[in-house]
């Protein structure tokens, strides 16, 4: 019972979370200064007439004929429809297929340098939270001295020392110019050389985090209780690590790892930036620069959607590690 009654409270506390989330989505754009058709417009120059920008308002959700209300029902059928607009400036390309187009890379990248920087961190953090006041807690100042240095600089260094320099790696793009993607063994194999220099500089800069953050949890949990009873009862201490400490010591962990894989579809902006690599967030600073509403909204929602689906599963995660925490809730 206490089960289903936390299920249900979270249920409706993302499911509202969802509604606002959307609601603001709507209107943000409308009260932005500036006029989206007129900067659409500037950019083809040429004799348009009164009614091809009708015509152009309607199509883009921007009619100031209808009320603001009727506007907002319109928007939420489309939205189910699958219908998020047309892109301003790639051409009035579908919203969908812009960003269908971007995400892959973003999540292939990003997603996978993010689940290798969690494992590792959290593996080495209570590796060294274990064995503390060992040789091992050297690692945890140099770890964090990496996750303080700008990434911009980082990600120019990188490409100083190993693409101009050693020329192990390509210096930007994700993929070489003149190819055309495929599921080409060849291909896959350049698209993982053009994305390892750009994933290890991510890992290097958040693997402090998660180091620090699982090592100081180990060190505090550690002192309880349950841990000393299962060292005296003379468990192995692999045992100890595994099922005792490091079980409850991930628990916060989870939380944080959660929120990075919903921000993953965010992408990390300094790093498509720096290595020119064509995710969602250099995408989401080209919508703005545009003032491509239609295409700011599409964005903004499958972020906002991406980070609310982590976060629920990170709380299934969490109930099933913990049962406390149904108990409490509930």
């Amino acid at each position: 019972m206490n089960t289903l009654r936390f299920f249900a409270r979270r249920a409706a506390f993302y499911l509202f979370t969802a509604w606002a989330a959307i609601t603001i989505n709507f209107f943000l754009p409308r009260f932005m200064k500036g006029d989206p058709i007129q900067a659409y417009l500037a950019r083809h120059r040429g004799q348009v007439t009164p009614e091809a920008i009708d015509s152009l308002r309607i199509l883009f959700g921007l009619n100031t004929d209808k009320p603001l209300l009727q506007q907002y029902v319109d928007y939420w059928g489309l939205m189910f429809s699958g219908d998020l607009g047309r892109s301003l400036s790639r051409g009035l390309a579908p919203v969908t297929d812009v960003i269908a187009a971007a995400l892959p890379w973003t999540i292939g990248l990003v997603g996978i340098a993010t689940i290798l920087s969690f494992s590792i961190g959290t593996l080495l953090g209570s590796l060294i939270g274990w064995s503390r006041g060992s040789r091992a807690d050297v690692l945890v100042p140099i770890s964090t001295f990496f996750s303080t240095v700008p990434y911009f600089w980082m990600g120019l260094i990188a490409i100083a020392v190993f693409a101009s320099g050693l020329g192990w790696f390509p210096a930007s793009h994700a993929y070489g110019r003149g190819s055309t993607p495929s599921w080409d063994p060849a291909f896959i194999l350049e698209v993982i050389k053009h994305g390892t220099l750009p994933a290890l500089t991510i890992v290097i800069a958040s693997l402090g985090g998660w180091i620090l953050g699982m090592r100081n949890m180990m060190i505090t949990i550690l002192d309880e209780d349950y841990v000393t009873v299962a060292q005296a009862k003379g468990l192995p201490a692999r045992r100890v690590l595994t099922r005792y400490a490091a079980r409850n010591a991930v628990l916060p962990q989870i939380q944080s790892f959660a929120l990075a894989l919903g921000f993953i579809v965010g992408g990390t902006l300094v790093m498509e930036l720096v290595f020119s690599y064509p995710g969602v967030g250099k995408l989401l600073l080209e919508a703005t620069g545009a003032k491509d509403y239609p295409l700011m909204q599409g964005l903004f929602l499958i972020i906002t959607l991406t980070v609310l689906v982590a976060n629920i599963l990170a709380d299934v995660a969490y109930a099933v590690l913990d049962p406390r925490t149904r108990q409490t809730e509930a």
